[in-house]
């Protein structure tokens, strides 16, 4: 047989994948510690090396190459299970493999910011090259002849693969290479020269006759299968100007080849009139093997042996049997026998492959973990908010009653009571007023900044939107990417979100501020000395008898307020400090059942470990109403036994009392809106840095596509298309008939349609929380503005519900609610941006 055909190769182009993946999966994975941290950045830096390496090994087309871009192909399918493949912003631009261009230079191509394109584009060049290590196979010995076959029929897979893959990865309009017209005509080529292959094995084996002609008889009906496909109009103009002579010769040769061998079946039945038909037709399917393909050396050695058949049988006839000589149309064909046929596709490809991300989760697994981590949070969150809301209560009530102080013996020294002096130590020891305004201050710096990269990055949104239009307008229909409207919908929905954290922000800075204004005195005094303070409060009209009953029974009841106090303190940093790992059994559900019911697993385990917990919060304030109670009627005992009904000095204490609880209160307020403003800016700059990427992304696209239109026009006009040989219709005489069987072609799958998950560009976002009156099952929920908070924590701005509802593929960061005790800002960090897969013989 003829040499074996070689598909040409996707010309790559070098492209930055360091900085767009690395972004992306530490903005996924930006938890982990720094170590992983690290070794993530180590395998960002191994994989572009490896790429570099993978996509010119294509060209060096020997045996060698293929372990090496093997070894790339199962990285990119191991990475894709562990990041959001569609959120990876890496503009992959590949040549088409049969375009050659023109006299202006230039050639069609593709740019494409998809992982999953690039995985095309690579297992085409995977397929090709094993063509082209096939056809450099020596098909003399049985080595060559066994990796041919193996390689031919590995490459057949791919392109029945790509056949699917192709309109799920490329949503707009492939090069020429990935249509699915030629794909078609590549798989059912390798098929056809894999069956070549399995023909010139069974010649070496000596194998019978018979099998022979059925084989030969297989692989003509193939290589004419091949040549209709060929023939179609989207294609027939993309070919070499040898590959339909040489398919045309094949497919004559390989029916000469038929007649050959089944006529040497007829002589060993003494059936000599149908050899000599037969061996009539081979001759003549001979020459025309030789006429359609211009050079048909190889098939000398059978015509020749086929010509000196028909002389000894027609002498022999003439002489001996004297039989009639049948028409060669109506004799039987000898039968087919397919051997070659396309081998699905391996996973992994590679004799030794490991994976250079191994410490990556997959990405499914990661979310899960990430949602359980926000779902145990939302409890915690919860039961530590009823219990300072139930704090905030027990301190309103005694400041009301001014309790403690009412019933101490005034410090010897400065005439205060003990309570007092320590709430004012306490007040000095945390920083005192100029604290509070220190932090106070900060807030409209932290505020400005996130709203300058928040308003950067809509520029930039803004920038390529308005771009993209123009484009658009100015050339129509030609300008074929998908809009950018189209591709920003998830961006703008999220940068609107955005925008609603900082309007809620920025007013729980007002009430923040309205809360210091209505303190400031209280606070201003608690700041000073005790002799400073004592100077400030109105002598004292009277003492307090220890002895008293009322007394004494409210001293006890204050000892159990300082008890409950300190158990609640106990408790919420059990409740904080809970922690459980569900990786193990998450990693168990998805190995079992291939997917993860999340908030069943998750459920089941909290409640395992909070449940006694949530117990002791229950009963801590069940029991705070029977001390309140104990309280109020204690305190109407002692006014009744001193008649204390309430001097200025006592008033005083109690705004004292008053502004010291509000002190602390602003003081953690301040200090988790700080936290909160500071971790916006981490999540902002996540958010920045993709919007950057995918900007960047598409600038190189626009580019790529209008070089291609700007040179269409001075693109030289194909060549005539060469015309189907008219030897390949039905000829008449000598008893020939090369008409290509009427094979009906196998029908060609639909393209699936592109989901939207395979979009180029992400649809969804991981780690923008839904917002607060979301729908569970609404993709794109309605934004319900969230109430403002209530009570004492004017920063719990956001209470969203449980993080199964966040969007995926966002990078994860902590919630907006840790601007707050509640819903978030005393929970575990969520995350945040760093500090920053042939027969044998």
């Amino acid at each position: 047989m003829s040499k074996l055909l070689g598909v040409p190769l996707k010309k790559p182009s070098e492209v930055d994948v360091v900085t767009p993946l690395n972004n992306l999966i530490q903005g996924t994975y930006s938890a982990a510690p720094a170590a992983d941290k690290a070794s993530y950045s180590e395998a960002v830096n191994n994989f572009s090396s490896q790429r570099k390496t993978a996509i010119w090994k294509f060209f060096e087309k020997n045996e060698g190459s293929l372990e090496i871009v093997y070894s790339y192909y199962d990285q990119i399918c191991a990475l894709e299970t562990k990041i959001s493949v569609n959120e990876l912003q890496i503009p992959f631009k590949w040549k088409d493999a049969f375009d050659k261009g023109s006299i202006f230079g230039g050639r069609i191509s593709l740019t494409h910011t998809s992982l999953l394109y690039e995985k095309v584009c690579v297992l085409f060049n995977i397929a090709a090259l094993q063509s082209n290590v096939a056809a450099a196979q020596s098909l003399d010995c049985d080595d060559g002849l066994k990796m041919a076959l193996k390689l031919l029929q590995q490459s057949a897979g791919i392109f029945q693969y790509l056949k699917g893959a192709t309109p799920a990865a490329i949503p707009s309009e492939p090069t020429p290479d990935l249509t699915q017209d030629m794909l078609t005509v590549l798989q059912a080529l390798m098929i056809a020269q894999a069956q070549e292959v399995v023909i010139l094995k069974a010649i070496k084996d000596n194998m019978k006759d018979q099998i022979i002609a059925k084989l030969c008889c297989q692989a003509e009906e193939f290589y004419a299968d091949v040549l209709r496909a060929m023939q179609k109009e989207s294609v027939r103009s993309l070919w070499d100007k040898e590959w339909i002579p040489t398919v045309a010769g094949k497919q004559a040769g390989c029916h000469a080849l038929t007649q050959l061998y089944q006529s040497l079946v007829c002589r060993a039945s003494k059936k000599i009139g149908e050899e000599i038909a037969r061996l009539r037709s081979a001759v003549d399917l001979f020459k025309a093997a030789q006429t359609r393909s211009g050079n048909a050396t190889y098939l000398d050695e059978y015509f020749n042996r086929a010509k000196r058949n028909l002389a000894e049988s027609t002498k022999d006839n003439e002489f001996i049997y004297n039989e009639m000589i049948p028409d060669i149309s109506t004799l039987a064909a000898p039968g087919k026998a397919q051997l070659a046929k396309a081998l699905p596709l391996a996973s992994p490809m590679s004799t030794n492959f490991k994976d250079k991300f191994d410490n990556l989760v997959p990405v499914e697994l990661h979310n899960a973990i990430m949602a359980s981590d926000t779902r145990k949070n939302e409890i915690v969150n919860a039961e530590v908010m009823k219990l300072r809301e139930a704090t905030q209560t027990l301190n309103a009530v005694l400041a009301s009653l001014n309790l403690p102080a009412a019933i101490e013996i005034t410090d010897g020294s400065s005439g205060l009571p003990p309570s007092l002096l320590d709430k004012a130590r306490d007040v000095r020891e945390k920083g005192g007023i100029d604290g509070v305004q220190s932090l106070l201050k900060e807030l409209p710096e932290l505020l400005n900044r996130n709203k300058e990269i928040l308003d950067e990055t809509e520029r930039m949104l803004d920038e390529e939107r308005d771009s993209d239009n123009q484009l658009r307008a100015q050339f129509n229909e030609r300008w074929s990417r998908i809009s950018s409207d189209k591709l920003t919908e998830m961006f703008r929905t999220n940068a609107k979100k955005y925008r609603e954290v900082i309007f809620n922000a920025i007013e729980a800075d007002k009430v923040v501020r309205q809360k210091f204004e209505a303190n400031q005195k209280g606070i201003s005094l608690l700041s000073l000395s005790p002799e400073q303070i004592n100077q400030a409060v109105p002598s004292a009209n009277g003492t307090v008898d220890p002895n008293c009953p009322s007394v004494q029974k409210l001293r006890a009841l204050m000892e159990s307020v300082e008890t409950i106090k300190a158990e609640r303190d106990a408790i919420e940093s059990e409740l904080k400090g809970a922690t459980f790992d569900m990786k193990h059994q998450f990693l168990q559900a998805l190995q079992k059942d291939g997917a993860i019911d999340e908030p069943a697993l998750s459920l089941m385990r909290i409640g395992e470990v909070l449940n006694p917990l949530q117990a002791q919060v229950k009963e801590s304030i069940e029991r705070q109403q029977t001390i309140i109670a104990d309280v109020q009627q204690g305190h109407n005992e002692f006014i009744s036994e001193t008649g204390n009904c309430g001097s200025s000095r006592d008033k005083l204490y109690q705004e004292l009392a008053t502004a010291y609880d509000s002190f602390i209160e602003l003081l953690g307020n301040l200090k988790e809106g700080t936290k909160f403003y500071n971790d916006l800016t981490q999540l902002l700059v996540v958010f920045q840095n993709k919007i950057s990427d995918f900007c960047f992304a598409r600038k190189t696209e626009k580019e790529e596509l209008l070089k291609d239109l700007t040179t269409e026009s001075s693109r030289q006009a194909p060549g005539p298309t060469p015309a189907l040989p008219s030897h390949y219709a039905s000829t008449s005489g000598s008893g020939s008939d090369i008409t290509a069987p009427t094979i009906a072609p196998s029908p060609v799958p639909a393209a699936p349609t592109a989901a939207s998950t395979n979009m180029p560009y992400p649809q969804q976002m991981q780690g923008m929380p839904v917002p607060y009156g979301a729908a569970p099952n609404m993709p794109y929920p309605a934004y319900a503005p969230p109430p403002m908070p209530q009570g004492f924590n004017p920063y719990a701005t956001l209470p969203y519900p449980g993080s199964a509802y966040q969007y995926s593929g966002f990078p994860q960061g902590p919630q907006p609610g840790h601007y707050g005790t509640y819903p978030g800002s005393f929970a575990h960090q969520q995350g945040g941006y760093p500090n920053q897969k042939p027969p044998g013989w």
